[in-house]
């Protein structure tokens, strides 16, 4: 198992090193730049401007600074547009309200949707069946830009019951709507995974011989199938979960929660390369290391996906070596009932080695 994470680990640094260079390459062959308005500043005041960021430096010089700057100390860099503000305060403004409800939305998501798969998946063909799966289908087609306007419309407007937007330090009656704006696109995919691969498992041998043995219900489900049914549902839970923290623009800007995503949008519009780069490569990192963490839970599930280590190569080279004919019928005793005749005293007799053990005579020689 360690030499497996060891060897994750070895694909997802690499990968993330590329991730920063390739960013800041990208970044720095938009059109423009950081500085560029409809109203061009005088060429003094653009040169010491340059200057001051390190941006009249080669770009070789750039990318180093940068790169070395973020691995040593995570730093991002200072903001382009926020005057005595970095891009690590932007982060460390925006990115906790995120990973709360992000958190909440991945939590709920994954409780209910495993849940309702699961039961839809023992109560096949029932009304709760058909719930689950009308539920999941109706719930995929609205996606949160669709939803989050019909839990205002529904919860503020018509009753009441909850606020339209904000945030005030994550109040629980803040929190809600977002929370299901964001999960429940997730939840029916998750609730869909895991009815089809719950059935597909009730129906396997094992549980069939656990039936036959008087086990419970309840045990077969829980100790038996649920741990197999898991294993798709375990490979969409990275990207989901990183999905959630940081694909909520929609939700940021629609309740005004001020999240990371309202501060990517800000940054986009203002042309603020260094805030634009800083949560790329946050979002970058992120899917990185969850995709590592279910690469891990996976492989700790289902021991089959482990890299195994190298073992002894079977020597498949023929090996030669006289047989008396007494001796022939122990070693392959269809021959003499086959009626052949004549046979010489001694026979060669090909034979394959493996460690521990002979597979048996290939051909006789000498029939």
């Amino acid at each position: 198992m360690i030499r497996y994470i060891v060897k994750r680990l070895s694909v997802a640094i690499p990968t993330i090193l590329l991730l920063i260079i390739i960013s800041f390459f990208l970044m720095h062959s938009a059109p423009g730049g950081p500085f560029t308005s409809e109203r061009p500043l005088p060429d003094e005041v653009l040169k010491n401007i340059n200057e001051k960021y390190g941006l009249d430096k080669p770009i070789y010089i750039q990318m180093f600074s940068y790169v070395w700057g973020i691995v040593t100390d995570f730093d991002f860099g200072p903001s382009f547009r926020y005057k005595d503000r970095t891009v690590n305060d932007i982060i460390a403004q925006g990115f906790p309200v995120t990973l709360k409800y992000g958190s909440w939305a991945f939590l709920f998501a994954v409780i209910g949707g495993v849940t309702l798969g699961v039961i839809a998946a023992i109560r096949q063909n029932t009304f709760i069946d058909y719930f689950a799966v009308g539920f999941s289908i109706s719930a995929q087609v609205l996606p949160n830009f669709v939803m989050a306007p019909i839990l205002v419309l529904i919860f503020t407007l018509y009753l009441g019951w909850l606020p339209g937007g904000g945030w005030e330090g994550g109040q629980i009656q803040f929190v809600i709507m977002p929370v299901i704006a964001l999960s429940t696109s997730y939840l029916a995919s998750i609730a869909r995974l895991t009815r089809s691969s719950m059935l597909e498992v009730l129906n396997s041998d094992f549980i069939r011989t656990a039936r036959a043995k008087g086990l419970p219900k309840h045990k077969i489900i829980f100790l038996h199938a649920l741990k197999p049914t898991l294993l798709p549902v375990i490979s969409y839970l990275g990207p989901a979960f990183v999905g959630m923290i940081t694909g909520s623009v929609v939700i940021d800007m629609y309740f005004s929660t001020g999240g990371i995503g309202l501060h990517f949008v800000r940054g986009a519009l203002n042309r603020d390369y260094s805030t634009i780069m800083g949560i790329t490569i946050l979002v970058g990192v992120l899917t990185i290391s969850f995709n590592l963490v279910v690469d891990i839970l996976y492989a700790w599930i289902d021991p089959k996906i482990r890299y195994l280590p190298p073992q002894t190569p079977y020597n498949h080279s023929p090996v030669s070596r006289e047989v008396p004919r007494t001796q022939l019928r122990l070693i392959h005793p269809n021959i003499i009932g086959l009626g052949v005749k004549n046979l010489q005293p001694t026979l060669k007799i090909m034979e394959i080695h493996c460690p521990g053990h002979i597979l048996g005579p290939i051909w006789v020689r000498g029939l």
